[in-house]
Parts: C-alpha cells; structure tokens; sequence
C-alpha cells in the first residue's frame, strides 16, 4: 500500500489491486524520479519550479517522492517551468542522456533556419502533416481575426483559441500588465511558450495571434511549420475603424499620426504576412460574408482535412 494525494490535495491510501495498478504507481515514481532529476541538473530550487509552475512546494515534493498523483494539467506546468515537452516527464526513453541533453541544447540554441532544416531532417512527416489540422490567423488588429475565428470555431465545431487569452491564463494578469512587468521581451518569450502549449495541447484548432508575433522569427517560423496559416486583412482605415468600434480610441487619442503609423506598421511587415499559406480579405465586408469566404478558403486549402 502507498500514501498519494488526490484532487484535493487530501492524503489518502490506496492498495494495488491489478497489474495495471502497479503499472500506474510504478509511472507516478518514474514521473517523480525525472521531476526531480531535471530540477536537479538545471539547479532550479524547489521554490523556484513552485513560482513558474504555480503548483505548490508541498505538492511538488509529493510529486519528487513518488507520492502524488498529479493530474495532466499541473504535471504540463511542471514541464514549462523546467523547459521540458510533457512527454519527457512520463516517455520510456530517458530524456536525460548525454546525446538527448546535448542534441536539445544545441538546437533550443540553433538560429530559426538551422532549426527548421534539422527538423527536416528529423521528420519523416510532410509539412502538411506537422501542422495536422491546426489553422492561425495572423494579421493586425482590427482585421476580424478574433471575431472571424471565433465565428468559424462554433460553425465547425472546432476549439477556438486566443493566444493572449491562453497568456493571460496562464500568467494570471492581463497582457498589459504582463507587458508592463517583463517588458517586450518577456511578454515575446511567454508568447513563445503559449504557441508551444497549445501546439502540445490541440491537433485540431484556430488560433487568432497578435499582430505582432511575426517580428519573432523563431515563433513566426514555429507557426508557419506547424499551423496552416492565414493572412486577414484589410485597409488600414477599417483596421483603424473597428478597433475605435470596439470602444478602444487609444490608437487615436491625442496622436493626430496614428494614422500614418498604422501605414507604416502594415507597409514594414507586409513582406512578413505574406509567408501566410493563404489570405482573406476582409474589407468592406460584413463578418458574415467574411466568414463565409473564410470557410470556403479552410475546405479548399484542405487545411482541416
């Protein structure tokens, strides 16, 4: 008999009844064992995984000793906080061999093309393939992205992800803050990781991103390989209009040039948006007739096929 922990952090005993029981408290050590060694090989303190994971010191020294049975969600936590895919945690091959732990560290450090040709070389699957039926809308604000993937999430039936929702989430403070706190370079990095979590997290989805994003090469090269991705756009007044209708007047408060920045914006990343494997646009037209377009573009792209 052991001692684990269950949904509400209650100590509880249980008794294996089955060979499948003993398989599953045989995982939770092995689980525990890999937990603990990575923290111990990247020299992070317990307190530390606690603050990036958000799952408590107590819980996590459960977790270490092979007493808790954690649950899919926080165990994905834990993995983030030590900069390691949730596989590894519970996977058969040792994820800490000399040539794994090198071969990693070589390529988290490797430029975005050498990156994207080792991949190359790595997979046996075409493109296509890697980005299964993953669908990103790119673009600036205001072009319809939210409300349009929204939109064709329901009418599909498919998940419909923000990625600064799945930020915010995650961090536990609006993006403004998270902005104001670690700066364009923390938030790029959280938003790094958040495509990295949802990647792990869905084989079939629309993701609406920031304008932004394709100033990241690793991150824009991460969407381009592993999404099926779609330009939205539209003219640089509607852009303007529909964020002001949307009871935000920022862009335009007191900088009678926002106008002319906007133009700017759209004109220095055009090059970039039009990596995108297709584009719709939106101007002039009603979210309706958008969506419409929008679906017809997804069925004969065959990108959720």
């Amino acid at each position: 008999m052991s001692e684990i922990t269950n949904f509400k952090g209650e100590a509880v005993t249980a008794k294996p009844e089955n060979a499948a029981d003993l398989e599953v408290e045989a995982l939770i050590r092995s689980v525990g064992d890999r937990v603990r060694k990575a923290r111990d090989l990247k020299g992070m303190p317990r307190r530390v995984v606690s603050e990036l994971s958000g799952v408590s010191p107590r819980y996590l020294a459960q977790l270490e000793a092979g007493e808790g049975n954690i649950s899919i969600g926080l165990l994905l936590r834990v993995a983030i906080a030590l900069d390691l895919r949730i596989e590894w945690l519970v996977g058969g091959e040792d994820p800490w061999s000399s040539d794994v732990l090198r071969v990693a560290d070589l390529f988290r450090s490797a430029p975005a093309g050498t990156r994207e040709k080792v991949l190359e070389l790595l997979s046996p699957e075409p493109p296509e393939a890697m980005r299964a039926r993953r669908i990103c809308l790119i673009g600036l604000r205001g072009a319809g992205k939210s409300t349009l993937g929204a939109m064709a999430g329901a009418k599909m039936g498919v998940p419909f992800v923000e990625l600064n929702r799945e930020i915010e989430d995650h961090s536990g403070m609006p993006v403004n803050e998270v902005m104001a706190l670690y700066g364009q370079e923390g938030y790029r990095r959280l938003e790094s990781q958040a495509v990295e979590r949802v990647i792990a997290m869905h084989d079939t989805m629309i993701l609406a991103v920031a304008g932004g994003i394709v100033a990241d090469p690793d991150t824009y090269n991460l969407l381009l390989s592993r999404f099926h991705t779609i330009w939205v756009k539209a003219s640089p007044d509607e852009h303007m209009s529909r964020v002001r209708a949307q009871g935000d007047t920022r862009p335009m408060a007191g900088n009678p040039e926002a106008m002319e920045q906007l133009k700017v914006i759209l004109r220095s990343r055009e090059a970039l948006y039009e990596r995108a494997h297709a584009q719709l646009d939106t101007s002039g037209r009603a979210p309706e007739e958008s969506l419409e377009r929008l679906l017809a573009l997804i069925e004969d792209k065959g990108f959720l096929t």
